[in-house]
C-alpha cells in the first residue's frame, strides 16, 4: 500500500496566471513525499516585509525559504521580482522560476551556495527539462 503525500499547497495571492510546473514531482524528488510545502506567490510589499521582518533586510527578494521543521516548510516567491531579474540571469522567465523554486527546496533540504549545491541543480534542471 502506497502512503499518502504530505500536502503541498500552492498560494497565489497577486493576479494572474502562474505558469504550470512540476511542483509535486519537485518537492517528492529533493525533499521527499511525507515533506510539508506551502509555495505561496505574493506581491513586492509583501515579500519586502517579510525580507525585512525576518532576515533585517530592505529589499525585495525573488523568493525567501523557510523551514519550520525537519519536514516542513515554505517557499515565498514574488513573480513580478522572478520577472525583473531573469535577464539579470541570463534566464528567460520561463525557466528562471522553476529554478529558483528548486533552488529554494534545495536550501530547505539544507544545502548551501556551492559546487554541491551547483551540481544538483544542473541535474535536476536537466532532468525536467528547464
Amino acid at each position: 500500500m502506497q502512503r499518502p503525500s504530505a500536502p503541498l499547497e500552492v498560494i497565489q495571492k497577486p493576479k494572474g496566471k502562474l505558469p504550470r510546473l512540476p511542483f509535486a514531482l519537485l518537492r517528492d524528488e529533493i525533499l521527499g513525499a511525507d515533506y510539508e510545502l506551502t509555495i505561496a506567490f505574493i506581491s513586492p510589499a509583501a515579500i519586502k516585509k517579510i525580507n525585512s521582518e525576518y532576515r533585517k533586510k530592505d529589499y525585495i527578494p525573488n523568493v525567501l525559504s523557510f523551514p519550520l521543521g525537519k519536514k516542513q516548510g515554505e517557499i515565498y516567491a514574488c513573480l513580478s521580482q522572478i520577472k525583473k531579474d531573469a535577464p539579470k540571469h541570463g534566464e528567460p522567465y520561463k525557466t528562471f522560476l522553476p529554478f529558483l523554486i528548486l533552488h529554494s527546496m534545495l536550501h530547505l533540504k539544507g544545502y548551501a551556495h556551492g559546487s554541491r549545491m551547483e551540481r544538483e541543480e544542473a541535474r535536476l534542471r536537466e532532468k525536467y527539462n528547464f
